[in-house]
């Protein structure tokens, strides 16, 4: 205990005293925790919330791990560290059972608005107008999300954020200060023992090991993943077991590795303290595997454990209960008297009813006074003559009494019954107060649209629309250069004035990628700033994704299209929902580079924008014909908090371009296409490389007498806000989507949104068309390329097929 009395955060020497109120505070934490997790549980059986998973058996790891949780930290992890959030006061029990209670109101629920289920904690990095907090003085959290393992990308990115802020010179500017103290900042990402089983897991782990990142990883193992033991998860039934050769030794990189009790506070604190200076100091990352954690309430509120567990399982677990052993151990020492913690219990209880109580009034009062003014005006419009029938007005009587007499109505009930009494009187508005009714249906159906769908983009100062368009400058005798050209030339200008700019990727440094865009550049401005990684993309994305969390501004770049799958589950689950699952509190502006479409082979010449584009709504897409193209969308992107993915033209790196004069400035405007051909007899929309085979197609059908229009899109996330292709539309009544996605892909995408969105079916003269690649990935060579995407022939053969219908 000797150990003990020595202050965690500062290292003086505690009085007994001091050090007494300290455990119990700790333990006053942990027993408020349990308390939540008991009353959630009830508050889910008895019907007034509709799920609940919480971090009951885990309350003494956790209430040790936050004291040496130090302002300027950050937090990966996920829904069981409810503890490890009041301790940091990252979350107050009362956000707790509001967001239980899925409460809207961002004033009661801040964490998410009612979007996330209990216990996925959130704190802003930015401000209401997107600039960056001063993260060094706060205690920080990414925001939590369900799909296991889901957390350890970010996890790296976040450590390696650190790294770079200690040795990039670059950001040793004054404007950093406020984002990191010399890198001195620890990630503590936790993780459930049964999802270490995911390749997330496995590869951080590793990364995390060569890269050397103050990475702390803590497993909470309490033997099983919802039903299945151990055993069946990993090999040795000990992940700390199964990870010995990442173990760090002498002269060699890798991670250090601890096996400490989940129940020992003691021993808790012992290694905890020693570790973490140690991961703070040397950039040594380390996993803690905590063990002999138990499950008092099981997994979760939908299922027993009892239906799993053995007896003897069950009554281990109750006597290794956390709470159980921290208070023999109180009691044993001399830290406290029976009284005192039978006092803590009992203040604690009365302290999470009083916040569930107080949040409960909170969500359900202002629903209730809704239930009342939709129901009052039922009431009125069943004394209208379209209500005279009995029947009619009975209906719409018992409508309003059942709605006002719920005593915890749903939106969807108010707006259920004010539905079905308009049905009754069949939305016959001549009747004053049926039209009133009418009216509030509509005004609360949006409103309350607007509540659930608000905050997917950043629609603040920095949200596209807010970038001027700056066009590009090409003098006449502008030299006429290759594409990757152009781009090397734009990031050699980007990194001289932009210190925040990070890019990495596959042979990215050294060799400058494989198409030369950063050739040279590592060497002009070093491998803290542009530097080659493994062959790990989702690594590669977390390192992106904690970088951007942090207030850098990393272009972080998977080689070819094809590969973006291994990347693609942090980018959609994490980033792309971040700015809507936070209610606008946290942005993540990374910057996915790579290149895609035409080239040969099955997988270097991939084109899945459908799937990208529907797995990554919240960020923009953007797809450039050309790579001068390409600079003025990064030059819009790096003045947004957006995250964003550029699409490259594999096949346009050699191709000729001329070089603006104001290459570093020059801004390609969102979401609006851009006309590249003027024609009066069809549109036709597209976008990358497949745009030189639809000119080359024009030039063609123009000697048959045939003028196209051609409208590059320019981006397919914003899609064409302006609805400048419905207007090209009203000139020729003729319209063809071209992609190179399979058939149903983007260029369905893209069909619906001008014929629905931009009604563009009330201007059509025959039907509208779409030309994709085939149900197949491309094939190998120049014939397989014809044979597999949308060549010059098709394009003719479909447009005069069209022209006469």
């Amino acid at each position: 205990m000797e150990n003990l009395t020595m202050n965690m955060e500062n290292n003086e020497m505690l009085s007994f005293e001091d050090f007494k109120d300290s455990v119990l505070n700790d333990y006053r934490i942990a027993i408020e925790s349990r308390e939540a997790s008991l009353l959630g549980r009830r508050e889910v059986l008895t019907g007034k919330a509709k799920f609940g998973v919480f971090g009951d058996g885990k309350e003494v790891v956790q209430v040790a791990v936050a004291r040496f949780f130090k302002p300027g930290d950050f937090r990966s992890g996920y829904y069981r560290d409810q503890t490890l959030a009041f301790a940091t006061k990252m979350g107050t029990i009362q956000q707790f059972f509001a967001q239980m209670y899925a409460d809207a109101d961002i004033n009661n629920e801040p964490l998410s608005g009612g979007r996330n289920m209990v216990s996925h904690y959130t704190t802003p990095n930015v401000d209401k107008d997107g600039n960056w907090l001063p993260l060094v003085n706060m205690k920080n959290t990414a925001a939590d999300m369900a799909p296991t393992a889901g957390q350890m990308p970010r996890a790296l990115g976040l450590a390696f954020a650190s790294k770079a802020f200690r040795n990039n010179p670059s950001l040793q500017a004054p404007q950093f200060k406020n984002l990191s103290d010399n890198g001195n900042e620890v990630c503590f990402a936790t993780i459930g023992d049964a999802a270490t089983s995911e390749g997330h897991f496995w590869e951080i782990m590793n990364a995390a090991g060569v890269l050397q990142v103050p990475l702390a990883a803590f497993v909470w193992d309490d033997g099983y993943g919802i039903s299945v033991p151990t055993a069946k998860q990993t090999t040795k039934g000990s992940i700390s077991r199964a990870m010995e050769g990442l173990r760090k030794e002498a002269d060699t990189n890798g991670i250090d590795i601890y096996q400490i009790k989940g129940w020992d506070y003691v021993a808790l604190c012992e290694v905890l303290e020693p570790a973490i200076e140690k991961i703070r100091t040397t950039h040594t990352p380390a996993l803690f595997h905590i063990q002999e954690i138990t499950q008092p309430q099981g997994h979760s509120t939908s299922g027993s454990h009892e239906r799993y567990k053995s007896t003897d399982r069950l009554q281990w677990e109750r006597n290794w209960d956390c709470l159980k052993k921290m208070k023999e151990w109180m009691l044993s020492s001399g830290l406290a008297t029976e009284p005192e913690l039978a006092q803590i219990q009992q203040d604690a209880k009365k302290k999470v009813k009083l916040a569930r109580d107080q949040a409960w009034e909170d969500y359900v009062r202002p629903l209730i006074a809704e239930a009342q003014i939709a129901g009052n005006l039922i009431r009125a419009a069943a004394q209208t003559p379209p209500a005279a029938k009995p029947k009619i007005k009975d209906t719409l009587n018992d409508l309003a009494t059942a709605l006002m007499s719920q005593k915890d109505p749903l939106r969807k009930d108010i707006l259920g019954a004010v539905a079905e009494a308009l049905e009754a009187v069949n939305y016959n508005i001549s009747a004053p107060q049926i039209k009133a009714l009418v009216d509030y249906q509509k005004t609360t159906t949006t409103n309350w649209h607007h509540l659930y769908d608000k905050f997917q983009y950043d629609r603040g100062p920095k949200s596209h629309k807010n970038v001027p368009v700056i066009p590009a400058e090409i003098p006449a005798n502008a030299p006429v250069i290759n594409g990757f050209e152009v781009l090397n030339k734009y990031f050699d200008q980007l990194f001289a004035h932009n210190p925040a700019v990070m890019a990495f990727g596959e042979d990215l440094g050294k060799i400058g990628d494989v198409n030369q865009g950063f050739s040279g550049l590592q060497n002009k401005y070093g491998a803290e700033r542009i530097f080659d990684t493994g062959i790990r993309e989702l690594a590669i994305m977390g390192e992106g994704i904690g970088l951007a969390l942090r207030g850098l501004r990393p272009i972080a770049e998977i080689q070819y299209l094809d590969y973006l799958l291994y990347g693609l589950e942090p980018l959609s689950d994490d980033v792309a929902s971040l700015h809507y699952r936070t209610a606008g509190k946290q942005s993540c502006p990374i910057i996915v580079r790579t290149r895609g479409h035409r080239l040969e082979g099955i997988f270097h010449s991939g084109s899945p924008m459908g799937m990208i584009i529907n797995a990554l709504r919240g960020f923009y897409v953007c797809v450039p014909r050309n790579m001068t193209q390409a600079a003025g969308m990064y030059n819009t992107l790096l003045q947004t908090n957006t995250p964003a993915l550029m699409v490259e033209c594999l096949n346009g790196y050699r191709l000729k371009e001329k070089l603006p004069a104001n290459l570093d400035s020059f801004t390609v405007p969102l979401g609006i296409p851009q006309t590249l051909r003027v024609g009066t007899d069809i549109t036709i929309v597209s976008y990358g490389s497949v745009l030189r085979i639809i000119q080359e197609a024009a030039e063609r059908l123009e000697k048959l007498g045939i003028d196209c229009e051609i409208m590059d899109i320019q981006t397919l996330l914003p899609f064409d806000t302006e609805h400048l292709i419905s207007q090209s539309l009203a000139k020729t009544s003729r319209i063809l989507f071209v992609d190179e996605d399979v058939p149903g892909g983007a260029s369905a995408y893209m069909f619906q949104h001008v014929m629905e969105v931009q009604k563009g079916y009330k201007l059509l003269d025959v039907a509208p068309r779409t030309l994709s690649g085939k149900n197949h990935k491309p094939a190998y060579a120049s014939d397989g390329d014809y044979f597999s995407k949308p060549n010059v022939e098709q394009i003719i053969q479909t447009v005069r097929e069209m022209m006469a219908e």
